[in-house]
């Protein structure tokens, strides 16, 4: 190559290298109405704000920042945390380029770990990462991108995420390479030690990057512990998410041995992880392998706790410490998603409320604005995509990939609100809740789709377009009763549903 050609590069990089990402004027049709101004202002502010994070035109492709602010990059937890947030505000394909970022860079180098952050040159930042044997590295990282893959999946319906060789190759790592290189199988994981895969015999635990290369947990601390519960609890949803995007493919008996070792994990956490005398979970297996400490959110974020009196008890320990201590920013940016799903919709309100006030400490965090958008959406709202049972397509004849569920997380200071715009596969809907007892869908744009309208309580009919329809009743996780009715909505339809009340 001639000198002036390498001129050229060097002067690109020098650019690249030195001039900040400019944001490239990224709007969202997301909206919201209400008369609750507390709320209004909550909403507006946190799409403000994570769009002024959104950023493209840079070597690494489209992006969000999911780190520290001034990092000028995305860390795999914080992508995977703030993903909803973006699906809601339509940057379904930064999302996309970032998990597959990291879904590219798993090898065997690195004991096929990803690289825990990349900024936006592609590279990895020089405060997580000095070669292939010293890097920072905490293990749900794995489990929680794929976990990630397959939720975006269900909201986006974009086979890439079940097709793309890239993305098939950091699932099977994953689930069989990943944990059998740092023993998170369930005949070694209650034993393994930490730190593991230490490369160099000389190297020394005070180096952070030796410490915490395959740090057990997102605890990040120099106590030291074999493992930590939210390891497990992303663990098996890892599993439960690629078994489903196995069935999608077609690929049955996979789908139910990934099924089996969800299960797997499942029991052991229920078992051995839940202290009988005192009524809780335990948090952690410390260095000497006893296991310690009050677990609550990481549980219910996941769904691993049992239902009923388990995972009440584990929502009563969050909750008792939510209001006995105060929490870091990047945990209670998910208590609202956490306390709408388990029916808490007051405490949710207060929590989401509170981190997007003015002067919350570090609001400008990324992982808070995303999240209030994500809560609002799946919590206040209630929409959520559901999927059936991976397996269910053989025993249902009237199978549907996914129905797009709705449930009011209205609290007394919420009248009504509306959210309009959002993204759900290809389509946009609007989704009005009027209190407790009735919402209203409109099919923006899109195919037909199916509409699951939940509410709280025991009914024997729900009443449709003005019609008693026959209601299907059951319960959430803690007991909560709920009643639902399944409609079809067609393209550019509006239907009603309500209470009979």
């Amino acid at each position: 190559m001639g000198k002036i050609a390498l001129l050229i590069i060097a002067a690109i990089l020098l650019i690249a290298v030195n001039v900040r990402p400019q944001a490239n004027d990224v709007a969202s049709e997301l909206s919201l109405s209400s008369p609750d101004a507390h709320l209004v202002e909550a909403f507006n502010w946190a799409k403000k704000q994570a769009l002024a994070y959104a950023f493209e035109g840079d070597p690494v492709g489209p992006w969000y920042e999911a780190a520290l602010p001034g990092r000028e990059a995305f860390c795999m937890r914080d992508v995977s945390h703030q993903s909803m947030g973006a699906q809601a505000l339509g940057l379904a394909k930064y999302t996309h380029n970032m998990l597959r970022r990291f879904a590219e860079n798993v090898t065997d180098a690195r004991d096929w770990a990803s690289l825990w952050e990349i900024n936006r040159l592609n590279l990895p930042p020089a405060t997580d990462f000095k070669n292939d044997n010293e890097f920072w590295y905490d293990l749900p990282a794995n489990f929680d991108v794929l976990d990630s893959c397959y939720r975006m999946y269900l909201w986006t319906g974009d086979m890439t995420y079940v097709n793309d060789p890239v993305f098939l190759n950091f699932y099977e790592r994953t689930v069989n390479d990943y944990v059998e290189r740092w023993d998170l199988g369930l005949d070694k994981v209650m034993t393994r030690k930490h730190p593991m895969n230490v490369r160099h015999k000389t190297a020394s635990l005070e180096d952070k990057f030796v410490f915490f290369r395959g740090l057990p947990g997102y605890p990040e601390n120099r106590q030291g512990y074999a493992v930590s519960v939210d390891l497990l609890a992303t663990q098996y949803s890892a599993y439960r998410g690629y078994a489903f995007l196995e069935a999608v493919r077609g690929n049955l008996e996979a789908a139910e041995a990934l099924l089996k070792k969800a299960e797997g994990v499942k029991t052991l956490v229920n078992t051995t992880w839940w202290d009988n005398s005192h009524h809780h979970f335990y948090s952690l297996l410390d260095k000497n392998h006893q296991l310690q400490g009050q677990a609550g959110s990481a549980l219910l974020y996941r769904d691993v706790a049992d239902v009923d009196a388990k995972a009440k008890a584990a929502l009563e320990d969050f909750i008792a410490t939510i209001k006995s201590r105060p929490a870091g920013v990047e945990g209670q940016s998910h208590h609202a998603e956490i306390l709408y799903r388990y029916g808490q919709p007051e405490l949710a309100y207060q929590q989401m409320t509170d981190v997007a006030e003015e002067n919350h400490p570090r609001r400008e965090y990324p992982e808070v604005s995303y999240s209030v958008i994500g809560a609002i959406a799946t919590g206040t709202m209630g929409v959520t995509v559901a999927p059936p049972s991976p397996l269910e397509s053989l025993t249902q004849g009237n199978y549907v990939e996914i129905v797009v569920k709705t449930l009011s997380g209205l609290t007394p200071e919420t009248a009504w609100a509306e959210l309009r715009n959002l993204p759900v596969r290809r389509n946009e809907i609007s989704v009005r809740h009027n209190g407790r007892g009735e919402t209203i869908l409109t099919n923006q744009t899109g195919p037909s789709l199916i509409w699951q309208a939940e509410f709280v309580g025991t009914f024997s009919t729900l009443v449709v377009n003005g019609r008693p329809l026959n209601a299907s009743t059951g319960k959430e996780p803690i007991g909560r009763a709920v009643s639902w009715v399944r409609v079809p909505v067609g393209a550019g339809d509006t239907v009603t549903a309500k209470t009979p009340n």
